[in-house]
């Protein structure tokens, strides 16, 4: 007898779906109500703005054909084939995708012939056409970025225009970009710019239902701009990190509706163990470098691989670090909890989109402050200063070996009194994961300096560019970073806002607002109990900051309370005086739930011989059956996912590896005080998909800091394995670091 909601489709991905099971009647009303929402939250284009941007894509596709004949006529070519010159435009990102909002750019890819050069051609003589256009304004080309574009709006609309130099004479006009051939011969840029639109597509070709993949991820793109994990280049998840996210997702519920894919989404990667990869696909092998952990040491780093499913496969999530990473995965844990309670009719989708409240969250902050003396220098400055901000959070973790973690904000903010200013925020926060010592502090003054003198290498610097970093607490935050302008009053409403994957799951018996709220009652007696305490006093110039209250005054600095307290001195409050100390606080403990068991293993869909893994990892003693494939429980869902998602890593998320190697280049591994598992290795069945021969045994750890760029397309390899220079043997950190226990504004004692 079928099975009502259940629809058999053709398997997509890695691994079998955990589920068949489709919507029902109730699914479809919530999915309903879920579109409705995100309708009243502005994410659909109206049809006239729909309009203008296909008119605007025709007009540059007029330009570039415009464009490569005028080249091709200047380059001697004759009438004839200056004629059958040409060149294309292909969108690629969130508009090709479908899941584009009001006012959002459209990342453009113009394809053209081997004679029409990059420097010369396109940031040239195109460049030269764009800007005599009075249609066009905002026009900046960027040729030394790792992608070179070109910025520009074209009748109100923002445009980013990349350029791949084919290596054919003329370009036909029903070009199949998707085609591997097309990379034959071409120059690593050109790669790079056409990544964008092959991954694209193949997404759309590798989901089950693309309206349910674009409803979901519409949302979940909606969700991580509300909770603050939406900037790929902060060191979080960009638009194609999301996508990729989702559309596995749908690989593994084909049949499930939007309502359900977001439900499960949380469920899903919050049991996920990383830094085991994400794939939608098995990596396909070539002349290119792809991401390979088994050869690159570089690869074997990645905490968080998203694999791209489209040839050569990358990991496009090399900017995460262990700080975004511990904030993600406690994002994940707070949407999993409210996704239960709506399941309860305890919340709803405003409780899962309620903003992020940053400024509220921690004690401690670092605002990095930016300069220019115009307009133009200040948007090139500002570009450079974002692209290096992840590496202050990556030394800072360094050289403090990950008990310091730092939580940047993906935006930046403006003082209108100020002139050709902007500003940066980290929220800082002592690892939880490890034991307090009291009296310890962190002096970061080196590793900012040392942030500093990498961003002043800045080729392009003019004089008026100038950054400034410095320590600042919670109460100090300027006012111009609120909306208004206006600092709002401290509200309880906190917790739930605030990261802590330690609360306890949410259950029938609380309230709507249960999960994401604080007794107000109970938190002003502990302010109350707190304020009690004996008297503090500061040198001048000299901030103690308790809890919620700063004591300034003349004298020693002491603080005597009934309880341990958050002390922080910082003699200017200035890059020089980036000293931080505290006394011991009790971290609550992060805490997970796992309900797997040995007798749910026989419920987890086990691999077939059609897959393409070539182990199970699990020992799964029979396959699913077909009521079993169709209605998992949520025991049974959470240990297909422990197994699609790959074996434990074997270190806890405070746990970092660090890996040197010595002068004869072999690997040795040195653990600086903290948990890590002797000899663990990670064998993921995924990871198994990129290697044709089955001994492969992907590693992968977290080690110190390094640049993680993609891999090079283009380098010298030795059997097989890339030729790199060795690293230099490292008995200490650059800096020696030690702190103590920085909390959020909601941790204990608040």
């Amino acid at each position: 007898m079928a099975n009502p909601g259940v629809t058999n489709v053709q398997q997509l991905g890695v691994t079998e779906p955990i589920s068949l099971l489709g919507a029902s009647e109730i699914d479809v009303i919530e999915t309903r109500e879920l579109e409705k929402y995100l309708v009243g939250v502005g994410l659909y284009e109206c049809p006239e703005e729909a309009v203008s941007r296909e008119e605007v894509l025709g007009r540059l596709d007029q330009i570039v054909k415009t464009w490569v004949k005028k080249v091709t006529r200047n380059k001697g070519y004759n009438d004839q084939f200056v004629q059958e010159a040409n060149a294309k435009i292909y969108t690629f990102g969130s508009y090709r995708l479908g899941v584009h909002g009001p006012g959002a750019d459209i990342d453009t890819l113009c394809v053209g012939p081997k004679h029409a050069t990059r420097e010369e051609d396109f940031f040239g003589e195109l460049y030269g056409m764009l800007a005599e256009m009075p249609e066009v304004s905002e026009l900046h080309p960027v040729p030394d970025a790792h992608v070179p574009v070109m910025k520009f709006e074209f009748c109100g609309i923002s445009i980013d225009l990349l350029y791949a130099r084919l290596s054919l004479p003329i370009i036909p006009e029903d070009l199949d970009i998707s085609q591997n051939t097309i990379l034959q011969n071409v120059d690593e840029q050109t790669v790079r710019s056409l990544n964008g639109c092959r991954v694209t597509d193949k997404i759309l070709h590798l989901v089950p239902n693309v309206q349910n993949f674009r409803t979901t991820l519409r949302c979940m793109r909606f969700w991580a701009k509300r909770r603050g994990v939406y900037s790929n280049v902060t060191g979080f998840l960009g638009g194609i990190n999301w996508a990729l996210l989702v559309a596995r997702l749908c690989q593994l519920y084909p049949n499930a509706s939007p309502n359900m894919l977001v439900s499960r989404f949380f469920r899903v990667y919050t049991q996920w163990r990383w830094p085991n990869p994400v794939m939608l696909c098995a990596i396909e092998e070539g002349s290119l470098p792809i991401w390979d952990p088994r050869r690159n040491h570089r690869d074997s780093q990645h905490l968080m691989p998203i694999i791209t499913p489209a040839y050569p496969c990358m990991n496009s999530s090399y900017n995460v670090s262990s700080s975004t990473l511990r904030v993600m995965t406690e994002e994940f844990q707070r949407g999993r909890e409210i996704c239960e309670a709506m399941e309860l009719n305890k919340a709803d989708w405003s409780n899962l989109f309620e903003p992020y409240p940053f400024f509220d969250a921690y004690k401690n902050y670092l605002q990095i402050e930016i300069k220019a003396e115009n307009d133009d220098d200040l948007r090139n400055w500002k570009g450079w200063v974002e692209s290096r901000l992840r590496q202050l959070t990556l030394k800072i973790e360094r050289d403090t070996f990950g008990l310091l973690q730092c939580h940047p904000h993906p935006g930046d903010f403006s003082d209108k009194s100020k002139r050709c200013y902007c500003c940066y925020f980290m929220g800082l926060q002592r690892n939880q994961g490890v034991p307090v010592h009291e009296g310890e502090q962190f002096d970061i003054r080196a590793t900012v300096k040392e942030f500093k003198d990498s961003v002043g290498m800045y080729t392009l610097w003019k004089p008026g560019m100038e950054i400034y970093v410095s320590h600042i607490s919670r109460r100090n935050i300027p006012s111009f970073v609120f909306p208004g302008g206006v600092r709002p009053s401290r509200s309880p409403r906190v917790a739930g806002e605030v990261r802590s994957v330690s609360k306890k799951r949410v259950n029938a018996d609380r309230s709507s607002e249960s999960n994401v709220e604080v007794d107000a009652v109970e938190k002003g007696r502990k302010r109350r109990r707190e304020n009690d305490g004996s008297p503090t006093k500061c040198l001048p110039l000299t901030v103690a900051a308790s809890n919620d209250r700063i004591l300034e005054g003349s004298g020693n600095c002491s603080v005597s309370h009934t309880k341990p307290t958050v002390s922080i001195t910082s003699t200017a409050m200035s890059v020089g005086n980036l000293i931080l100390q505290e006394q011991a606080i009790k971290m609550d403990q992060v805490e997970y739930v796992n309900k797997e068991g040995n007798s749910l293993l026989s419920e987890i869909p086990s691999l077939s011989e059609n897959s393409r893994s070539t182990v199970n990892l699990l020992p799964i003693s029979r396959n699913l059956s077909a009521e079993g494939v169709l209605f998992c429980s949520k025991e049974a869902e959470q240990c297909a996912t422990d197994y699609i998602s790959g074996p434990s890593a074997g270190r806890e998320a405070s746990s970092e590896l660090h890996e040197f190697e010595d002068e004869s280049g072999s690997i040795q591994s040195k653990d600086f005080g903290r948990n890590t598992m002797e000899g663990s290795i990670a064998e993921s069945s995924t990871v198994k998909q990129i290697a044709a021969e089955p001994s492969f045994i992907g590693r992968f750890q977290n080690g110190g800091l390094e640049e993680l760029e993609p891999a090079e397309l283009t380098g010298s390899f030795c059997n097989g394995h890339p030729v790199s220079k060795p690293l230099t043997t490292q008995g200490k950190p650059t800096i020696r670091m030690s702190f103590t226990s920085l909390v959020k504004a909601t941790g204990a004692g608040n």
